[in-house]
């Protein structure tokens, strides 16, 4: 397939294997730079590293499980189009709208995060103002062109994995064992009962470690090889971002009092900053490099919801008007443009998002993780699903341990979507009217997609 082969639709297919792994780990490795220590809140060090162990192994098991569908149904809609498949169109509504959720919210709290960095450096700049001027230059960059897009975010994610391993050696001189395990079961300093709810409240900090990985399904009709390069780039990104989380959650709480770290958006400079002092360069490097790991996933996750909000688009599921291609950049222009403005909304939305004592960015990550957790449950019920009804569907690459793998990130899923909601009534309500307020354009709009699904499912697989 030549670099610039174009698919039917107009996207070009022009991604290899490295590139897809870039976006893989790019879209995720904000998640080791902030939002994982507001877990420490509740959980305390040792109670959220308990926590994290559990969510790595739903999410190994997922990746792998969630990598056979990617490969048999290579299609922009990624879970959309793997529930439409096993389902039919309510399915695909429902996986599509919660897929919608978490892409299109967990970049304005990468926003904010990025805001929060740069504020650092600059005290006089509000982060909100440059969580704007984030998205302006990210979504430009984004409808430039694709192959533009994933090499400077390989790019970005080597410099952001090299920055990671630069704080675990600077602060490592610092580091205490004594300090991480202080009060670190939720306060005390023992494991008792009382330690078990703040592990399970901690869930969606831990799935920020991970969150987004399975954005790299939303390139794969703009990869050259998908049925090979995409399983290649899921497996080295999830072992990449284990290794990553489990050594900088370890080294930034072992550096001194790990509380002060709880609930700020940057977590690892502030630890650095015990460690070296307010003007040491190391720091300052640390702040500016550090924002290449934001970057990198705000630059991912925008490529992610863009793909996600345009195959909707042009199935029937949204508005038509986004499901349009740029005639020059092969870009889809208006869906980038269209989960700008949803984030930049959120970012000014403190009244509307922030409550249940949590701050605005928490609040966020959560609401992204429901829609994240509940596409996981559809997507490992399609797999289920289609390999009873399609056996014969073409499966270049098959989840080992079948099918002990699904299950277990099925029921890890279920269990961490209802722990998530348990703790968040309020977030999962407006969750929940999301979602049905979706489904109210999707009653209304079935005429329009009566034949057109079938047709653009059948292309994509074709």
């Amino acid at each position: 397939m030549s670099a610039n082969k174009q698919t039917a639709h107009g996207l070009s297919a022009s991604l290899g294997t490295w590139q897809l792994w870039g976006i893989a780990v790019g879209l995720v490795i904000s998640g080791e730079y902030f939002g994982w220590s507001f877990g420490w809140a509740s959980a305390g060090t040792l109670g959220f590293l308990v926590t994290t162990v559990m969510v790595a192994v739903m999410y190994g098991t997922f990746i792998f499980s969630f990598t056979e569908l990617t490969a048999s149904i290579p299609h922009a809609g990624g879970p959309f189009a793997y529930s439409y498949h096993a389902f039919g169109p309510a399915g695909g509504y429902v996986a599509g709208m919660a897929t919608l959720i978490e892409f299109v919210f967990a970049p304005p709290a990468i926003a904010l995060a990025i805001g929060a960095y740069l504020n650092v450096q600059y005290p006089a700049l509000d982060p909100k103002i440059a969580a704007v001027g984030a998205y302006i230059v990210f979504m430009g960059l984004n409808i430039v062109g694709v192959t533009i897009a994933a090499t400077f975010e390989l790019f970005v994610t080597l410099l952001a994995i090299f920055e990671l391993l630069v704080f675990m050696g600077v602060v490592a001189p610092g580091f205490s064992l004594a300090n991480f395990t202080k009060g670190g079961w939720g306060g005390a300093d023992e494991f008792s009962l009382a330690a078990v709810p703040g592990i399970f409240a901690a869930i969606p900090f831990a799935i920020w470690f991970f969150l987004a990985i399975e954005g790299v399904a939303m390139a794969a009709e703009e990869a050259k090889d998908p049925k090979r390069s995409i399983p290649i780039a899921y497996t080295g990104g999830i072992l990449t971002l284990v290794v990553l989380a489990v050594g900088v959650m370890v080294f930034a709480g072992g550096v001194g009092d790990w509380t002060k770290l709880a609930n700020i958006n940057d977590p690892l400079p502030q630890a650095m900053k015990t460690i070296v002092g307010e003007s040491s360069g190391w720091l300052h490097m640390l702040v500016w490099l550090g924002l290449f790991g934001l970057v990198a996933s705000f630059h991912g996750i925008i490529l992610g919801y863009s793909r996600q909000i345009y195959a909707q688009a042009r199935s029937g599921y949204l508005p038509a008007w986004f499901g349009v291609v740029h005639p020059r950049f092969k870009t889809p222009h208006r869906a980038i443009l269209a989960g700008g403005v949803v984030g930049i909304a959120a970012i000014f939305s403190d009244e509307l998002l922030s409550f249940g004592g949590q701050s605005l960015t928490a609040n966020i990550v959560t609401m992204a993780v429901l829609g994240a957790l509940l596409m996981y449950v559809l997507s490992m019920a399609a797999l289920f699903k289609l390999r009873a009804t399609e056996p014969r569907l073409a499966r270049p690459y098959k989840v080992p341990f079948y099918p002990v793998f699904p299950a277990v990130a099925l029921v890890g899923a279920l269990i961490c979507l209802g722990t998530v909601a348990w703790f968040n009534p309020l977030l999962t309500g407006v969750f929940v009217a999301i979602l049905a307020l979706g489904y109210g354009y999707f009653q209304l709009t079935h005429k329009q997609r009566e034949e057109l699904p079938f047709a653009e499912l059948a292309r994509a697989e074709g």
